[in-house]
This record gives C-alpha cells, structure tokens and sequence, in this order.
C-alpha cells in the first residue's frame, strides 16, 4: 500500500519535474506578466511549487487566461471603495 503511493507520488513528480522546465521558462511569463521579468533565481524558486501544481498550471497556461487571477476576499471591495465603515458596522458586541 505504502510502495504504491510512493510510486504514484514519484510519478505524479516526476511529471511535474517535466512540465516545470519550459514552464519556467516560457509558460511563466505567458500567465503572469510580472515573473517575465523573474530572475534565474526566482526561477529556481518556482519549481517546486511547478512541479506541485503543475495540473492547475498547465490548464492556465493552455487556457485562454493570461492574467493572474483577480484576488476575491471581503477586503477587495471596500479597497476599491475606500470605505472602512462596511467593517466596523459588521463588529457584533458581546454583552
């Protein structure tokens, strides 16, 4: 049970270690614009995380996105307002 998955998360790596080289080098950039300007270092960074994520990457990369996606917490919307008054009407009082 064990050995197997071993072999299954070598593998699953192994593919990961494949996609993540032209990624770094190519697909990087194509998804997100800032890490074109990434350094050699910042690439070396990158891959494990590549070769962990590597099948949400690769489906961003061959999809039509191009831009980061857009962060979605309860914080953008008042950032975009620049209205504090949504969280402090929000604070329940204890008795």
């Amino acid at each position: 049970m064990i050995a197997a998955f071993l072999i299954l998360l070598g593998a699953y790596l192994g593919c990961g270690l494949v996609f993540a080289i032209p990624f770094v080098l190519v697909g990087a950039r194509r998804i997100d614009p800032h890490a074109a300007h990434g350094s050699w270092g910042f690439r070396l960074l990158v891959i494990p995380g590549t070769m962990a994520f590597w099948p949400l990457l690769l489906r961003r990369w061959l999809g039509s996105t191009h831009e980061p996606p857009e962060e979605c917490t309860p914080h953008r919307p008042c950032s975009r307002r620049g209205n504090e008054a949504d969280y402090t009407s929000r604070t329940v009082s204890h008795p």
